[in-house]
C-alpha cells in the first residue's frame, strides 16, 4: 500500500510475548524486538557492538495465538512488517514519537538454531491462512490469518491485506486452473 514503511529487522525478543484480548474478544500480542548493528573495526580486527535499537510490534488475530504459542524470550528472529510512527504528549507536556511495526511476518532465525514447524488445522482449502469466517485457523502463511486468499476474505477485518489481491470480488481466478497444461 502506498504511504506505509516496510521494515524488516533481525534481532532478539526481549520478553514472552504478551497476549491480549480486546473487548469484543480479538486476540493481540505485543512484543519487543532488539537489534544490535555491528560493525567491523579494521584497527583491532574485531567486531564492534553498536547501540541497540528496541522496536515494539504487534500482531493480530490468530497471528497473535501463533507467536504467543510460538515465541518466547531471547530467541533470535526476523521480522518484516511496517512502520508505523505514534505521536503523544508526555507526563511534561513534550511531543514524543514512538515507533512500532504492525508485522506482517515473523518466524525464528535458523542461523544458531533448528525449528520445527507445524501447520494449524484448517477447514478452507487453498487460501493463504485465510477463510470465509474471517481468517481463523489454517496456516498463518505470510499474515497469520488476515485475509491472505489471493481472491479475497470476506470476513478479513484485519489491517493487512494483499492489497490488489482482495479486491477480486471473492472470486479465485486460480481455483478452476488446470494443473497439466499451462493457460498460454
Amino acid at each position: 500500500m502506498a504511504g506505509e514503511t516496510p521494515i524488516t529487522v533481525i534481532g532478539n525478543l526481549t520478553a514472552d510475548p504478551e497476549l491480549r484480548f480486546t473487548p469484543n474478544g480479538v486476540p493481540v500480542a505485543n512484543f519487543t524486538v532488539a537489534s544490535t548493528p555491528r560493525t567491523f573495526d579494521r584497527q583491532t580486527n574485531e567486531w564492534r557492538d553498536g547501540e541497540a535499537m528496541f522496536l515494539n510490534c504487534s500482531v493480530w488475530r490468530q497471528f497473535a495465538e501463533n507467536v504467543a504459542e510460538s515465541l518466547s524470550k531471547g530467541m533470535r528472529v526476523i521480522v518484516s512488517g511496517n512502520l508505523k510512527a505514534r505521536s503523544y504528549e508526555d507526563r511534561n507536556g513534550n511531543r514524543r514519537t514512538s515507533y512500532e511495526i504492525d508485522v506482517i511476518e515473523i518466524g525464528p532465525s535458523l542461523k544458531f538454531a533448528a525449528a520445527k514447524v507445524s501447520r494449524n488445522q484448517s477447514s478452507g482449502g487453498g487460501n493463504w491462512g485465510g477463510n470465509s469466517a474471517g481468517g481463523q485457523g489454517g496456516w498463518s502463511g505470510g499474515n497469520g490469518g488476515q485475509g491472505g486468499n489471493w481472491g479475497g476474505n470476506p470476513g478479513n477485518q484485519g489491517s493487512y491485506n494483499n492489497g490488489d489481491a482482495n479486491r477480486g470480488g471473492g472470486v479465485d481466478p486460480w481455483a478452476s486452473a488446470q494443473t497439466d497444461e499451462p493457460p498460454f
